[in-house]
């Protein structure tokens, strides 16, 4: 779809805008961040992710305080960025006009939606309103989630709250519910360009992962970091915790960080049980040969 909003990127500005990513891209210029890597993402708990990140410097990748649309569900998937500001009419009129001329169908709301792909989640900038805040309900989320079979991250609220809860899958995030519409106050500033989030800076092909009350926003290139430093933290535990239940070591020496006869213990475990654990053996290998993320 051609460029119809002022704060669009372009394939060669997202480039740009995210040069630590030199992996695959989309034909949109978002980064690609492997199938593999993604759904890895689904086992990462918010701690280990935050861990990770922090460790990095990225300390503002973390927003709470949302209602989850199927309680207790992980949504996991590649962010398309939309930012919506209040109405202006010079510029909604502006951006209709090109939006019409470019080929664009319907009303506003729909236009981020004919851009989804599978795997996309549709994370939306609507600055937390709640009256006047739904740009998406269950007519929407059932297109939504029929092109990407995931849900959507909204800093506003959505309404229709029983067909959406009908869509199993649609696992979303959202600031709240309402019966009313936002389209008549808001205007679709821009699609996979900078949104804010909560206190989070969010880029067009960000790793969302959603839990419980809050969702976390992976730059690219550190996604396989975060997963890999989360899964090798899941054998540490299982090996910590049966070191503790056989007794052969202690709470003290296993609530630290571990002394180097420990280390070679635990190598050693991976190695004895390397076909039986619940992570990818390349994950094992390369801890083992002292790869790092």
């Amino acid at each position: 779809m051609e460029k119809f909003a002022p704060l669009n990127l372009t394939p060669d500005e997202i480039i740009r805008f995210t040069p630590e990513w030199q992996g695959e891209r989309f034909e949109d210029g978002r980064p690609k961040v492997a199938d593999d890597i993604v759904e890895r993402m689904h086992g990462v708990t918010t701690t280990q992710a935050w861990g990770v990140l922090r460790g990095d410097g990225y300390n503002y990748q973390y927003a709470d305080g949302f209602l989850c649309t199927q309680p207790g569900k992980v949504l996991v998937g590649r962010a398309v960025t939309v930012m919506y500001m209040p109405r202006r009419e010079d510029l909604r009129a502006f951006i209709f006009e090109h939006a019409l001329a470019s080929g664009c169908i319907g009303d506003q709301v729909s236009w981020p939606i004919d851009t989804l792909v599978p795997g996309d989640i549709y994370v939306a900038d609507i600055f937390g309103r709640i009256k006047d805040g739904p740009v998406i309900g269950d007519n929407l989320a059932t297109s939504i989630y029929a092109k990407t079979g995931k849900g959507v991250v909204h800093d506003g609220s959505v309404r229709d709250i029983e067909g959406i809860h009908e869509l199993e899958g649609f696992v979303s995030f959202c600031r709240g519910l309402h019966p009313s519409v936002a389209t008549p106050t808001v205007i679709l500033a821009g699609i996979n360009c900078p949104v804010r989030i909560g206190e989070v800076t969010v880029m067009p092909g960000d790793i969302i992962l959603g839990r419980d009350n809050g969702v976390t926003f992976i730059p690219p290139h550190l996604a396989e970091k975060v997963v890999v430093t989360s899964e090798i933290v899941r054998l540490r535990d299982i090996f910590g915790k049966m070191c503790l239940v056989e007794g052969r070591y202690t709470p003290g020496e296993i609530d630290r960080r571990w002394e180097e006869h420990i280390e070679k213990d635990f190598q050693g475990w991976l190695q004895e049980h390397s076909d039986e654990l619940p992570v990818p053996m390349s994950t094992i290998q390369d801890y083992l040969q002292g790869r790092t993320w």
